[in-house]
């Protein structure tokens, strides 16, 4: 039971906190700014447009709904502003026997935002003030869950957006969750390591049942508060990347929204923690300074070592959190358990981000990663980042599809053409931005004819922001 004289002292604290930052955050300069005009200028209303005009064909098995989500202020200003953050808005596209029935956004009603729109909040329980949601869309359970990392609970969306419910996975889950779980292929499980912006002596593993109930919550000790995004998951270990982005009182007194900075005393270390093991059994390896926002996968290799594949920084936030200090290379990282030695192999130099792999692969060997292109400036903009990767990583080859001048791809999904299909038998969904005339496209590649023109197109009316994360959400 909490202490009432503790309590409320934090709460003392915490109030002081907040009147200096506020005070502070009327002085910052305005370089959220980047990330709420051009390419990120937040949409203002919610569209349901039925019947939408396709290019070409869309294949016969895609059957259901592409769903995104990202960060869409209300009501947005840029002191302070960081484009991980601001109220989150889902969008989505159904399509059926070839057809594209329907285009839907909506907003992630969260107390704010749902004041600000004028709207009763969505329902189900909070956990604490902050209840944005913003980062990813997933199937946990054959449910659609809206997830924010080091926060709020997941939101629970109906297949049409319309109905929204805040859910702690029917009341199991008793923290912070993360934005990217990683689902085992084997037993359907879901696989989290989450951190809480207030909690900054611990993390978490978190597993979470294929029927959507938390059945595993381990404590892991860290120091600072790191900030971690991702993790990975091989058919032994669970992997923590406890690196050294951590939290900032420095940065949260000087007005700062994101309160995250590159922090050089914090030791940087990978953690490999047996996935039915406690806390003590983790197995700690240091690695060189370094930040990773996303892995593309992870697995058991040959004499006990584990391969590890994932998008690296130098650095990220030393100069504060409004842009890039360096631009990601996707990289394989080989870990020694026994020699307690980590060795990484650049696989591609070329700026790159959001490392997407057939998900029937998670935890095993593979053969190919998706990625995006980043511009070779850091432009927040993404100018010039025209460009979706395809890696080889058996033959080391480098496929690249190019959508031209003034588009700008997001993240792709992989989806299997079948249940059986071969690691790169399918199609591959993500979004695509024309600056010139301000529409987007949902584009279908052929993953095998991964440079020829897309199979198919659906043409929406208006530009989404790049938001985060995508996923294909298959009829049952």
């Amino acid at each position: 039971m909490p202490n009432p004289v503790q309590s409320a002292v934090r709460a003392v604290v915490e109030g002081a906190v907040e009147l200096i930052a506020a005070w502070n955050r009327k002085r910052l300069p305005l370089t959220g700014a980047a990330y709420v005009v051009g390419i990120h200028k937040p949409m203002h209303s919610e569209l349901t447009l039925e019947n939408l005009a396709i290019t070409g064909s869309i294949p016969a098995g895609l059957t259901g709904r592409y769903l995104k989500i990202g960060a869409n202020p209300v009501s947005p200003d840029p002191a302070g502003h960081h484009w991980f953050l601001g109220d989150g808005m889902v969008h989505g596209i159904a399509i059926r026997d070839g057809r594209a029935l329907w285009y839907r956004n909506r907003w992630i009603r969260s107390r704010l935002a749902a004041a600000a729109l004028g709207r009763p909040a969505a329902p189900g329980p909070r956990r604490g003030r902050n209840d944005t949601v913003n980062t990813n869309v997933v199937d946990i359970g054959g449910r659609a869950f809206a997830l924010v990392e080091a926060g709020g609970f997941p939101v629970e969306l109906s297949e049409t957006l319309e109905e929204q419910c805040y859910n702690p996975f029917d009341g199991t889950l008793d923290g912070s969750f993360t934005g990217h779980p990683h689902r085992d292929p084997f037993t359907g499980e879901y696989h989290a390591i989450a951190y809480d912006g207030s909690v900054w002596d611990a993390v978490r593993h978190v597993v979470v049942s294929a029927t959507g109930k938390v059945v595993r919550d381990v404590s892991i000790a860290v120091q600072h508060g790191p900030c971690i995004h991702d993790c990975a998951i091989t058919a032994r270990f669970a992997i923590v990347l406890d690196l050294p982005v951590t939290f900032s009182m420095r940065a949260v007194l000087g007005g700062h929204l994101f309160p995250f900075r590159w922090n050089p005393a914090h030791q940087p270390r990978l953690g490999l923690l047996p996935r039915d093991g406690e806390a003590a059994d983790i197995i700690w390896l240091e690695v060189e300074p370094c930040f990773v926002f996303h892995v593309a996968n992870a697995f058991d290799g040959a004499d006990g070592q584990v391969i590890l594949d994932v998008v690296a920084y130098a650095t990220m936030f030393a100069s504060g959190a409004s842009s890039l200090d360096a631009l990601g290379r996707l990289e394989r990282w080989t870990v020694d358990p026994a020699t307690r030695r980590i060795s990484r192999h650049v696989i591609d130099p070329t700026p790159q981000e959001f490392p997407r792999i057939d998900e029937r692969r998670f935890s095993q060997s593979y053969r190919y990663v998706y990625t995006v292109s980043v511009p070779l400036d850091g432009n927040p903009q993404l100018v010039g980042a025209t460009r979706l990767y395809k890696h080889d990583l058996e033959t080391g080859c480098r496929l690249v599809h190019d959508f031209g001048d003034d588009h700008l791809p997001g993240e792709f999904v992989f989806v299997p053409a079948t249940a059986d299909a071969e690691e790169d038998q399918g199609w591959l969904l993500g979004l695509v931005i024309n600056t010139a005339d301000e529409t987007t496209d949902l584009v279908i590649l052929n993953a095998r004819s991964f440079e020829a023109a897309p199979v198919a197109t659906v043409r929406l009316p208006h530009r989404i922001p790049p938001g985060f994360h995508g996923n294909w959400f298959p009829d049952a």
